[in-house]
């Protein structure tokens, strides 16, 4: 006589939640991360443009013996602040501390949108940084 022997064939809810508990850890883990590595990445926007600006404003220097708030003397279309190339950051010029804007100029790099926790970016014309720069 024969006995029919019934296999099943799947998963047990057991496995199931174990899978989905694994992949909720690695989740965890690498979301930040990857926030952490396109906030990094996105910062490059900002100091591309802060040099570029800075660039301009040694040009100006080297004409005019003086550097400028009024980023329109530099050629950008705003007097006040200019947009990065991305939209990430915006971009001011001011006198550096305990100076005048004839000795020293302070540009600040003020991050936009998904940008903002990063903090701000400053380049002054002596070569000073702060913020998160490479």
């Amino acid at each position: 006589m024969m006995t029919a022997r019934l296999s099943a064939k799947g998963f047990t809810l057991l496995e199931v939640m174990v899978v989905a508990a694994i992949i909720a850890i690695l989740a965890a883990v690498a979301l930040p991360q990857y926030r952490n590595s396109v906030v990094k990445g996105t910062r490059s926007d900002g100091i591309q443009m802060l040099t570029s600006i800075m660039s301009s404003q040694e040009r100006y220097f080297s004409n005019e013996i003086s550097y400028t708030s009024d980023l329109t003397d530099l050629g950008y279309s705003s007097s006040s602040e200019v947009a990065s190339t991305e939209g990430n950051y915006k971009i001011t010029a001011t006198a550096c501390a305990g100076a005048t804007i004839a000795q020293c100029v302070l540009l600040t790099a003020t991050p936009q949108g998904g940008q903002a926790s990063d903090g701000k970016l400053t380049l002054n014309s002596r070569g000073a940084k702060t913020g998160n720069w490479p």
